[in-house]
């Protein structure tokens, strides 16, 4: 059998080298590689971006934006795990159990953008209703987003794990209080809102996670509670992502529920006023490395959950 030549550009941040390890173990892939010295060469990084079959992109918007421009060989694919394509008309956006339409450009592209952490949650719960047209394009909703320090990378996970660190870090704390975080053009972009929601992430004192919430009041969209339920459960069949009726721990959402995982479930909380849509996964899995490696894998002809931990 013929492996696929993979080459990670940004192996040496986060979402890289969680993709190089679980690569390094696999028997159908090859793993191309640079020095520490050659890591910044341009010359050095273009002759491996056009020597590979699938080149994932882990790297700062700009540089992957220069990434991109360096290949020549059409037959690369690309998967950019970057903010820089995620609206583009160019790039498949990532997230197959949308619609057969998403899976197949993931299926035939090759210029994929892999979905941002927050937006993933997102955009699972509000595309398929808007979609279905029970929830019409005009809503304006509020999103609450609860991560895992590792989302903030090497940086961040230093500040959290440091034995002086400031008190501060023990306590949740809310960020992207501009309302102009970088996953609110995509979230408007994929969904079709007309209106960007009012987002409101949070970063707590746990490795990773993510725990996504969408309030919705019955009175705003044309169906019931459990026409939100029925939507989801014919939407999300697994074996990524799935509809769970009753995810709940005794009435307790755990935001970390999830880590170490790359599966993502989908949930509907409230009553016949009141509802919450709440998807939860991990924030490093299906919200970065694993939701890379699952578009490589259908890239590539393989079974889309081959290297994916799907259960602990």
């Amino acid at each position: 059998m013929q492996t696929k030549k993979i080459f990670i550009d940004g192996a040496a941040g986060t979402t890289g080298l969680r993709i190089h390890d679980r690569l390094a173990v696999r028997e159908d892939v090859t793993l191309l590689t640079l020095s520490d010295s050659e890591r910044k060469d341009p010359a050095a990084r273009a002759r491996m971006l056009n020597a590979c079959d699938v080149a994932f992109l882990c790297l700062p918007d700009d540089a992957a934006r220069e990434a991109v421009s360096m290949i020549e060989n059409p037959d690369v694919t690309v998967i950019d795990a970057s903010t820089a394509h995620r609206t583009s008309p160019l790039f498949a956006y990532g997230f197959p159990e949308l619609s057969d339409a998403h899976r197949q450009g993931v299926m035939t592209s090759h210029r994929i953008a892999v979905p941002g952490c927050h937006a993933s949650g997102v955009i699972s719960l509000v595309y398929p209703l808007v979609k279905a047209g029970l929830l019409p394009d005009t809503a304006h909703l509020s999103v609450h987003s609860l991560t895992g320090y590792s989302g903030g990378g090497k940086k961040m996970i230093a500040e959290y794990e440091s034995e002086d660190r400031s008190v501060l870090l023990g306590a949740p704390r809310q960020y992207g209080i501009t309302q102009s975080h970088k996953h609110l053009p995509e979230i408007g972009h994929v969904t079709g809102l007309k209106t960007l929601p009012a987002f409101c992430p949070i970063v707590a004192d746990f490795y990773s996670g993510m725990l996504v919430t969408v309030p919705l009041f019955a009175s705003d969209i044309g169906g019931s509670i459990s026409d939100i339920k029925c939507i989801y459960a014919e939407t999300y069949t697994g074996p990524v992502v799935k509809f769970v009726a009753d995810a709940d721990e005794s009435g307790f959402l755990s935001a970390n529920a999830l880590s170490g995982l790359d599966s993502m479930q989908i949930s509907v909380f409230g009553n016949d006023e009141r509802i919450l849509l709440v998807a939860r996964y991990d924030n490093l899995g299906k919200g970065a490395s694993g939701a890379a490696l699952q578009c490589m894998n259908i890239a590539i002809g393989t079974d889309e959950t081959r290297g994916l931990v799907l259960e602990a």
